[in-house]
């Protein structure tokens, strides 16, 4: 099942290095050499002949999450937090958008002769109307004009499926929807997707390239591209089948020899796994020692055993900014960097490159987080893209569904664990499903990450498909099916153990159902069984529910095995047109939708 990148494509800027497969490509990163790199160069311990120092500054830029943000984002998705000088904590609104971090991006590499741009995946999948209803082919276009380098696959990758990303990686119409622009064919991503963990199951080859090997002037750095181990669990199971998702660490390590043995001594790893900073501010400073301090979740122990031949770790999936250090298996300190989602951050890393031993300096290595403001100018060419495609939406985009009186939130914040549009969506589910010919619900759970974005009010409350498709990006099939009391009791445990232990996924459930959340105790201990309600009555073990679902969550995704135990499953509409129909039948301009209340989790802490 290994998909191979085409190797005829113009304009590529690869050298590939694979196990076996690889795939051998030309880079030339064309940026002016400036005269005071040049004086940067001889003062860092002469030169080979060529002018040439034998220290080199090699700037690494860098991001993650972007799920096909083109157009800025709104309300939450669009905000930042900073820790100011006095230690206090300000709210940054406004940031982000692909026109805007093209620029910065531009404005970063000014100056650098040696300059790389990477990212750690999820750049489609998940994404607003612009680009999800044309199956990401735009995000793509806009990556190319970024001149990005090189990115990781991440678990949104295989949202639809193997095929399709090797359609995304090697250009060609949709299958099933041909060309979306008369006379153009997709011609696909000018930069490599990484797989190094992702295997056929038989041959055990990499789906993707595994690594990449940038090179200029002589200065070699090598990538090596992985998803999060757990993907599987995530993404629908019919995309991946044949496919196998191996462990972070030994993949990682794996290739690092494979790399060293290319002469590559230089190694960056584009990990699509994260962690939790101590703060949600993007600059705060994640090794300050003391209670609360640092960072957790699973990028740390991954971090911990990565091999010292690694200099830096580019990391995702989390949505959380970060620029750390974490000791290597040696205790030699290592930069792990991310920078939130949506395009509103941008990771600048400065890697000292020793020509003499062909190795980064660790000590040498800086990095930070700069935010994508929107008070710069306009990046041309992705503004002409975002017109051109957004000519093309307008028919369907444009459509009014609904009315909202006030923004509904959908909080990213850490600790917040039930959301006032989760309660509208699981309550829009409930509502859709319920009919006795439309499968007989009595509740409904959504699954936290199938809601994508705030339902942001605009245009005096006017709710338009592009809104509604926003929220809602999966079109996932709704299901409804047979659970006993026992196994909804079960499923609910499994939000807080198991693989959700160390971050809890909560779920979203529809207006008649209630329950607590004990954070005073440990794993499946917080949720108190007899606490759980329907319509006011104790949930009893042995009697059967009919429960609404998408399909994600039906087939046990995000870590629910207890979901993928229920009988007489019935496949309805699709959530967002489920979610669209309650819309249009419960508002007007005359009665919008306002927020429902956040009361039915009840927390103890």
């Amino acid at each position: 099942m290994a998909v191979k990148r085409s190797k005829s494509k113009a304009g590529r800027r690869i050298l590939a290095a694979g196990a076996g497969l690889a795939t051998v490509g030309a880079l030339v990163a064309a940026m002016p050499a400036g005269a005071s790199q040049d004086a940067a160069d001889a003062a860092a311990g002469g030169t080979n002949g060529k002018g040439w120092g034998r220290m080199v500054d090699v700037q690494l830029l860098s991001f993650n999450d972007l799920h096909g943000n083109l157009e800025p984002p709104a309300g939450s998705s669009a905000r930042l937090t900073r820790i100011k000088e006095d230690g206090t904590t300000e709210t940054i609104n406004n940031v982000g958008g692909a026109e805007y971090l093209a620029t910065h991006l531009e404005q970063a590499r000014a100056g650098h002769r040696y300059s790389i741009t990477a990212a750690a995946g999820d750049m489609i999948g998940a994404s607003p109307l612009l680009s999800g209803i044309f199956h990401d082919e735009p995000t793509i276009e806009a990556l190319n004009e970024m001149k990005l380098d090189v990115s990781s696959v991440g678990n949104h990758e295989f949202d639809e499926g193997a095929r399709e990303l090797s359609r995304i990686q090697n250009g060609g119409c949709h299958p099933v929807e041909g060309c979306f622009e008369e006379g153009k064919t997709f011609e696909g991503a000018n930069f490599p997707y990484l797989a190094a963990n992702v295997t056929d199951e038989k041959s055990g080859k990499p789906l993707l390239d595994p690594t990449f090997i940038w090179e200029k002037d002589g200065v070699r750095i090598g990538f090596i591209g992985v998803t999060l181990e757990g993907t599987a669990n995530i993404v629908a199971a019919d995309g991946i089948k044949g496919l196998k998702f191996g462990d972070e660490v030994e993949t990682i390590n794996k290739y690092a020899k494979v790399l060293e043995r290319k002469g590559v001594k230089s190694i960056v790893a584009l990990l699509h796994e994260g962690g939790m900073p101590a703060s949600g501010a993007y600059n705060y400073d994640c090794d300050t020692p003391g209670a609360g301090a640092g960072i957790s979740g699973p990028i740390v122990d991954i971090a911990k055993n990565v091999t010292p031949q690694v200099d830096a770790l580019v990391t995702g999936h989390t949505h959380q900014a970060y620029a750390c250090t974490i000791p290597d298996p040696s205790g030699k300190p290592r930069t792990v960097t991310s920078a939130a989602s949506f395009g509103r951050l941008y990771t600048d890393t400065t890697l000292t490159y020793d020509r003499r031993t062909k190795d980064i300096v660790r000590t040498a290595v800086a990095s930070a987080n700069h935010v994508v403001t929107r008070d710069v100018e306009e990046h041309g060419a992705i503004h002409d893209l975002i017109e051109r495609w957004n000519v093309l939406a307008a028919p369907i985009a444009n459509r009014p569904v609904g009315h909202i009186g006030e923004t509904i939130e959908n909080p990213t914040d850490a600790g917040v664990y039930e959301k006032p549009l989760g309660n509208l969506i699981a309550d829009a589910q409930l509502a859709g499903l319920s009919p006795a010919d439309k499968g007989g619900a009595q509740l409904a759970l959504m699954n936290p990450g199938g809601v994508r974005a705030p339902l942001t009010k605009r245009d005096g409350g006017v709710v338009t498909y592009r809104d509604a498709y926003t929220v809602q990006p999966f079109t996932n099939m709704m299901t409804s099916v047979d659970l006993t009391g026992a196994q909804l009791v079960t499923a609910l445990r499994q939000q807080v153990s198991g693989a959700n232990l160390a971050s809890p996924k909560i779920l979203q459930v529809s207006k008649n159902f209630t329950y607590t959340l004990d954070l005073t105790k440990a794993g499946a201990d917080r949720i108190v069984a007899d606490s759980v309600r329907l319509n006011g009555e104790p949930l009893d073990p042995s009697k059967t529910y009919r429960v609404a679902m998408n399909e994600f969550l039906t087939g046990g995704g995000d870590g629910f095995p207890a979901l993928a135990s229920g009988s007489n499953k019935l496949v309805g509409a699709s959530d967002l047109d489920v979610f669209i129909d309650y819309l249009t039948a419960n508002s007007s301009a005359a009665q919008p939708l306002k927020a429902p209340a956040t009361d039915r989790i009840k927390i103890v802490r």
